[in-house]
């Protein structure tokens, strides 16, 4: 009868594996495209309705300084959202040749081949999550991308596409496909939208609501009903961005190369409208989830690839390096959170990849040099480094960059040949807007309804704050050295 007891312990076994793998926790990453953290209730903003990501800030914790870490390429998203599949930095990442310092135009090679193995979907894949994901087409790590076990990816962004409905029919259908086959494994749901990345066709409802048309052509006439100026609009950059002939900033959809307050003010509408009808997705998909009783045991994660100048600092695009733009929304609900809370963070995107292995107890490949927030999120830490780098080298090289440290922010621009070499320096204590001279002007502070203090300025050019400058500069190349960024800048040893 000694059959018995060894039957009986392999029982217990699979009956303990079969536990272990219900309470491991689900993961929702949610991912829109090009939305700044100034667009949500959570990080000030009073306008743009969107009660279902709120809840996650009120059911959970929002960071206040999390970013991107920055790309080689206009096409900012690729950079960006290889660093979340991957948890590399950017110029590790293994679509960049970093020996030539320019993108990879084939990925076929053994590298490649390695990171796509060591990807998000791979490592989950591997661990005994079941892998969803919808997701608009193109500008990412696509060898990652096909390894989801289920993929719906389609660009929408109204218009003659479909619109944000498209990306939440696919996650709810899979959730009750889940649900029909009484399937219990932990999942991982990366569920991307399209929008609000343009053109910014959002429903003719919401954007009526915001004051604002969906035009292909810049307004003439300003809608009184269409959200205000925000306080750091320029009607121009004051120098070069660096990018001759950039889509962002020449060819967006009912913009073009006009800065006047009608279109940016209809342009913000309808940023607003497409965001707006995310969130209705988004909460189609946390009520399912909350039907299936699935919520409790789900860490939900909301972020975007980078923010969003549309009219802020006198730039329309991406390809900057101002907060409006290289800070990112980044809230987290789920067990051991504290509901409302907030911390700074300090993060990178490329972090995601590690936290979420830790709230799955999935082992991290060496590769993966982002670090675990989880700590932030439970109450822990305030912060997982001290300092943050930038970069953006797609247009004319070296390009831009930029280091962030308790307060304070160094931003310099190498384009055009040398013949823009500009530095800038921001107490973000005082002015968070990154507000400049230009920004003091009758005919700026007339059409904001602004009047900056005096502190208010980029303070790179002031005696006063010249020892907080060398201290910032000497981090920047410090972290340029430390992160293999192929370039140096024209003051730059």
């Amino acid at each position: 009868m000694k059959i018995l007891p060894a039957l009986f312990g392999i029982i217990c076994v699979l009956f303990t594996s079969a536990a272990k793998a219900e309470e491991r926790p689900n993961i929702l990453f949610i991912l829109t495209d090009d939305q700044a953290a100034h667009t949500l209730d959570a990080y000030g903003d009073q306008v743009c309705d969107t009660p279902n990501i709120d809840s996650l800030a009120e059911g959970g914790m929002h960071l206040t300084d999390a970013h991107h870490m920055g790309a080689w390429t206009g096409a900012v998203c690729t950079a960006s959202r290889t660093m979340i599949m991957t948890g590399r930095t950017v110029w590790h990442l293994p679509n960049f040749d970093l020996a030539k310092a320019r993108p990879l135009k084939k990925l076929d090679s053994p590298e490649v081949a390695e990171a796509t193995q060591q990807s998000m979907p791979a490592l989950f894949n591997a661990a005994g999550y079941d892998t969803f994901r919808t997701c608009k087409k193109g500008n990412s790590f696509n060898p990652a991308n096909q390894l989801f076990q289920v993929r719906r990816d389609k660009t929408c962004r109204g218009g003659a596409q479909p619109g944000s409905d498209w990306h939440g029919d696919q996650a709810i259908n899979y959730l009750e496909t889940r649900q029909a086959t009484n399937d219990n494994d932990p999942f991982l749901m990366f569920l991307g939208f399209s929008h609000p990345h343009d053109p910014r066709n959002g429903p003719k409802e919401l954007v009526a609501k915001y004051g604002a048309v969906n035009t292909k052509q810049p307004p003439t006439t300003v809608n009184p009903k269409a959200p205000k100026l925000p306080i750091n609009y320029l009607p121009e950059h004051p120098f070069h961005h660096g990018h001759p002939k950039l889509r962002d900033e020449v060819a967006v959809q009912g913009v073009l190369k006009d800065r006047s307050e009608a279109t940016v003010r209809n342009e913000i509408g309808r940023e607003f409208a497409c965001i707006e009808a995310v969130d209705i997705q988004i909460g189609r998909v946390l009520e399912k989830l909350k039907a299936m009783s699935e919520l409790k045991n789900t860490y939900v994660i909301f972020t975007s690839d980078h923010g969003m100048s549309v009219g802020r600092h006198g730039l329309m695009g991406k390809q900057n390096l101002y907060e409006h733009t290289w800070r990112v929304p980044l809230l987290v609900q789920g067990p051991g959170i504290k509901p409302g809370s907030q911390a700074s963070g300090y993060t990178y995107l490329l972090d995601v990849l590690p936290t979420i292995c830790d709230f799955a107890g999935i082992e991290v490949p060496a590769s993966v040099e982002g670090k675990s927030f989880r700590p932030v999120l439970e109450g822990k830490t305030e912060r997982v480094r001290d300092i943050l780098y930038g970069t953006y080298s797609g247009g004319t090289k070296p390009g831009i960059r930029a280091v962030k440290t308790d307060g304070w922010k160094l931003i310099k621009y190498d384009v055009l040949d040398g013949k823009v070499c500009e530095t800038q320096l921001f107490n973000l204590h005082e002015n968070p807007r990154e507000l400049l001279a230009q920004h003091h002007t009758h005919e700026v502070v007339a059409l904001t309804g602004n009047k900056p203090s005096p502190q208010q300025v980029d303070l790179a050019e002031d005696p006063a704050h010249a020892e907080k400058l060398q201290e910032l500069e000497a981090l920047l190349l410090a972290e340029q050295k430390r992160l293999d960024d192929p370039y140096r800048l024209w003051d730059q040893e």
